[in-house]
């Protein structure tokens, strides 16, 4: 298990665990990063990271990509 933000670009990946405070961990389910869900990187720009999850893509802080397990 690592840390989003270490994962291969392109790489399909499982979600197995999302850290952080009650409103951190709601705000990702909102945005679609649930527990069992595949993402993949599509690409990183200055640490802030470009996730395809279900049909979109979606922005995520350096921050916020070191809560999400894969």
């Amino acid at each position: 298990m690592m840390p989003l933000n270490l994962a291969e670009i392109g790489e399909p990946q499982i979600i197995k665990r999302i850290g952080g405070s009650p409103d951190v961990k709601k705000h990702l389910e909102d945005m679609g990063f649930n527990i069992g869900s595949e993402i993949s990187i599509v690409s990183v720009l200055a640490g802030n990271l470009i996730v395809k999850v279900k049909d979109s893509r979606v922005a995520v802080s350096g921050e916020l990509a070191r809560r999400i397990m894969v």
